[in-house]
């Protein structure tokens, strides 16, 4: 049997991808209400293959909706509480020492952490040192960890979902640029709307909440990963997002004079990646076999802004990365 057109397999990808979307999207509202944004991307990195950073308050749902996720594609779900004292050992594993009462012998075996699942929520990421948050590094970018001199694979699909509080600054450690640098998305997670909050609050009083099932598997989630990766991008599309995320630059010579003064360092080629890979998955999940512009525009923010550090004059004026993103999306309307 000969194997599937390229252009047939996108296009049925596309079709069970956006069929996929909206049955994960009803199981996940028949526990979540609202933050419809931030679902959409949690959808899209995790079929372009990337991992996300939550930024937001205590107590708006985050750690309920990871699992909720998780739950839907059945796929196992881990929850690392980061702290002051965590060991990198905490998050990878570590070797303790067995004795066979039968045989009596010893020796070493490996005792798995957390980061071996499929869905890792890490929560509060920036509370544990850069020795603790380095862990991650390796697992994020090659799928694989190192441990008593040993390199284990991970199981795929393996998706970090981080979180991070914005206020309550003391005694925490700021992640540095390129471990920032490792994830798709900063997703900033707002307050519901008063009717949003209204029904949570009657949700969650109302004894037990519903249970979502499964409609999706990990070997699924594989398949489709692979299939984004087909998607057409036009020469429009990649020159644009290119321009976009070169602009954010200081040194390049198409920055803006609000670049200039603005931005201290701009991002780097994997925000370009990010951009393309992302835009692949969200146009597949909207039913559609190419990435548009407006596909771009609609990531970029949360591609960005972790990516683009302001200068001391921005903060001087109040000038946030989110306002400098949006104000470069605007330059580039034409």
């Amino acid at each position: 049997m000969s194997p599937e057109p390229a252009d047939l397999a996108v296009a049925r990808a596309a079709d069970e991808l956006a069929d996929a979307r909206a049955l994960i999207l009803e199981q996940i509202h028949r526990v979540i209400v609202g933050q419809d944004l931030v679902l959409d991307h949690l959808l899209t990195a995790l079929f372009a293959d990337g991992h996300c950073l939550f930024i937001g308050v205590p107590g708006l749902g985050k750690t309920l909706l990871v699992r909720t996720f998780a739950q839907c594609l059945d796929l196992h779900f881990a929850r690392v509480q980061f702290t002051p004292d965590l060991m990198p050992s905490d998050i990878t594993g570590t070797e303790i020492l067995f004795h066979d009462p039968v045989t009596e012998q010893r020796e070493f075996r490996f005792l798995r952490g957390p980061a071996f699942t499929n869905v890792l929520l890490s929560d509060e990421v920036n509370r544990a040192p850069p020795k603790t948050q380095s862990a991650l590094l390796q697992a994020m970018q090659e799928k694989q960890v190192t441990a008593g001199g040993r390199t284990y694979q991970l199981e795929l699909p393996f998706f970090v979902l981080a979180t991070q509080n914005p206020i309550e600054q003391e005694g925490t450690y700021p992640l540095p640029e390129a471990q920032l640098d490792r994830f798709m998305f900063a997703v900033v997670m707002d307050y519901p709307t008063p009717e949003e909050e209204a029904q949570i609050a009657l949700v969650t009083t109302a004894g037990p909440m519903e249970v979502p099932h499964p409609v999706m598997s990990g070997p699924d989630v594989l398949r489709l990963q692979q299939l984004v990766q087909q998607v057409a991008v036009g020469e429009t599309v990649l020159t644009f997002a290119t321009r976009l995320v070169r602009r954010t630059r200081p040194a390049d010579e198409t920055a803006p004079d609000f670049i200039r003064k603005w931005v201290q360092w701009g991002a780097g080629p994997r925000a370009t990646q990010s951009l393309i890979a992302a835009g692949k998955a969200r146009a597949l999940l909207h039913g559609r076999f190419a990435v548009s512009r407006d596909d771009v525009r609609a990531l970029a923010l949360s591609v960005l802004r972790h990516r683009v550090i302001p200068s001391f004059a921005a903060e001087a004026e109040g000038v946030s990365a989110d306002d400098i993103v949006a104000k470069l999306l605007e330059g580039l309307r034409e």
